[in-house]
């Protein structure tokens, strides 16, 4: 099972990364924005995308709409700053599976990733 994770921050995309590895998921491809995300995406192969919200070139709002064009049930978590009520709605009316709020726990991570999988 391979993973793609989204975020401009280096830092991040490690934290995520470590994440997924206590967790038992190594398989990990990696993209600075959504432009390289969709290209990252494109090649084929990706189960699961894990995406930021705020990034440049192409946000994850953005980016998640172009995913759902090609694949309409792969799973997304977002994982994100944007706490807001508003800003969840308007995530999961983009199509995202579900939502993380950032900062996390590898805990979070594995029971969001563990309900998405489930469908």
């Amino acid at each position: 099972m391979k993973f793609l994770v989204v975020d401009d921050s280096l830092t991040m995309r490690r934290i995520i990364k470590n994440s997924l590895a206590k967790i038992g998921y190594t398989d990990v491809a990696e993209a600075g924005d959504g432009v390289e995300g969709l290209e990252e995406f494109e090649k084929g192969g990706i189960s699961l995308i894990l995406t930021d919200w705020n990034m440049p070139e192409m946000d994850g709002m953005t980016f998640v709409t172009k995913v759902r064009e090609k694949d309409p049930n792969i799973p997304i978590l977002m994982i994100t700053t944007n706490a807001a009520k508003e800003d969840v709605l308007e995530a999961f009316k983009a199509g995202v599976s579900d939502y993380i709020v950032k900062p996390f726990t590898p805990e979070v991570l594995k029971e969001k990733i563990d309900n998405v999988l489930k469908g």
